[in-house]
């Protein structure tokens, strides 16, 4: 599994180069997630840019995920969703959980409005 993280702002970037993001490849995934989350990240940003295709056991992994930064006093949002994981994303409901931003940009603003926008 590819991937990176930075950190930009209090806020860990994990950067997913990988165009399929699928069963075979989830438990690094979460496991690289979830241990940023409980080393204490609260803001964690996943950024979906070059991912072209999720299952739905990937949207699973991603709903759990929100649920653990969410438990642990945080949030979890993504960027660069493409139209095709954006797809999956609403025909499972995912979407209006997992808030979503057009660039990674854009997301890392969103993080400076967590105390005053109610629920993000």
């Amino acid at each position: 599994m590819n991937l990176t993280t930075d950190h930009a702002q209090g806020i860990a970037i994990v950067r997913v180069h990988e165009a399929r993001l699928m069963y075979p490849l989830l438990p690094e995934f979460a496991g690289t997630i979830a241990s940023l989350i409980g080393s204490g990240e609260r803001k964690v940003l996943l950024d979906l840019s070059t991912v072209t295709y999720v299952d739905s056991a990937t949207i699973g992994c991603l709903m759990d995920l929100f649920r653990q930064a969410g438990a642990a006093g945080g949030a979890l949002k993504l960027a660069g969703v493409q139209k095709r994981v954006e797809t999956m994303l609403s025909m499972t409901g995912a979407e209006s959980f997992l808030e979503s931003h057009v660039d990674e940009l854009t997301a890392v603003k969103s993080f400076g409005s967590e105390g005053r926008a109610a629920g993000r």
